[in-house]
């Protein structure tokens, strides 16, 4: 298995790319084609002491910035790190892609050069929040910001399968994220979705207000994009807070450095248990490939485990259980586009 990681995209690229990438060849023993400038990812790996022919480097002469505009540089730039990553996947050299670049390019650049499952309409964004072992799978939080009700039944369909097939929960428990337990609250959208939710033959569990997902009470939350890409980045930044204040709280008395002291180690437990780059990055569900999407800042920890999860994913059986699923719900293939916007 070889996955394809994309070395120019992300903040810090290409440093932190090499040494996600080393670690994880040296702690999973993951074959990595490393796709960019050769020069400079050749000059990286030297720098942090690993084997030039220890990651195979693959050669893409344009990076796509994390300012630019997704589509129209991803169409103008063919030789673009995600674009040949993703050209490896497309002619079965990789079995999967990790990129920590824009990921509106990312989303884009996957429709395009691998298309959708036949039968998936939309493609939805997964991230693992990190309130069970596993993590809680939420979907879609940034592909589609506007949706019609039978996307977040596809959004459902997939996430099950997803969390069966590389989370290993045997029958997911699927939620929809609403403002009220009651199948009469939210908008339109939320109440024909969970209507149509209640006869899919998934295990619905109804409405889940945003403060009960921490709650273990769904394997599998659905949303639009736009609702759940805020709900994320609302959760990130509360999560943030409280971090920042119990520092503070900390650093204003000695008894509590002293306190603190004694409490380290179950301090530091906590802040890598809510740690997201320990969850390996967000899969992009319903491309035609194994694709991982982690944050423009991911460090090499979050990279190593983003290659970890893409490596999973690939060989979890994933794609071909979709693949089967909506064939034979939907006979007719569903042509690739580059529609879906990233919020």
């Amino acid at each position: 298995m070889i996955i394809a990681l994309d070395g120019m995209g992300g903040d810090n690229a290409p440093i932190d790319a090499v040494g996600g990438a080393i670690l994880a060849s040296r702690e999973f023993g993951i074959d990595i084609a490393l796709v960019g400038e050769p020069q400079l990812l050749h000059a990286e790996l030297e720098r942090q002491g690993a084997a030039a022919q220890a990651i195979q480097i693959v050669s893409a002469s344009e990076v796509i910035g994390m300012d630019e505009a997704p589509a129209q540089a991803v169409r103008q730039k063919k030789d673009a790190s995600i674009n040949v990553a993703m050209q490896l996947v497309k002619k079965g050299v990789a079995s999967g892609v990790v990129s920590a670049g824009n990921t509106g390019a990312v989303m884009t650049s996957a429709l395009l050069n691998l298309g959708r499952v036949p039968g998936i309409e939309r493609p939805a964004l997964g991230t693992l929040a990190p309130y069970t072992e596993a993590g809680i799978l939420v979907l879609d939080v940034g592909a589609n910001a506007d949706c019609k009700p039978n996307y977040l039944v596809q959004f459902a369909q997939m996430g099950s399968v997803y969390a069966q097939k590389v989370q290993g929960i045997p029958h997911p428990r699927i939620g929809l994220l609403n403002i009220g337990e009651e199948d009469t609250k939210g908008n339109e959208l939320a109440q024909e979705v969970f209507r149509l939710l209640t006869k899919s033959g998934l295990n619905f569990v109804g409405n889940v207000e945003p403060d009960r997902i921490s709650m273990n009470v769904a394997d599998v939350i659905v949303t639009d994009g736009f609702t759940g890409n805020m709900a994320v980045k609302a959760t990130e930044g509360a999560a943030e807070f409280i971090f920042r204040q119990l520092r503070d709280v900390i650093l204003s008395r000695t008894q509590y450095k002293l306190a603190a002291a004694i409490l380290r180690p179950a301090l530091l437990k906590m802040r890598q248990r809510m740690d997201y780059g320990e969850y390996g990055g967000a899969p992009l569900l319903g491309v035609n490939g194994v694709v991982i999407i982690t944050h423009g800042r991911a460090d090499e920890n979050a990279i190593k485990n983003s290659i970890r999860r893409a490596g999973e994913t690939a060989s979890s059986g994933l794609l071909e259980t979709l693949r089967g699923a909506f064939s034979r719900r939907h006979p007719a293939a569903v042509s690739s586009d580059s529609s879906a916007t990233s919020v």
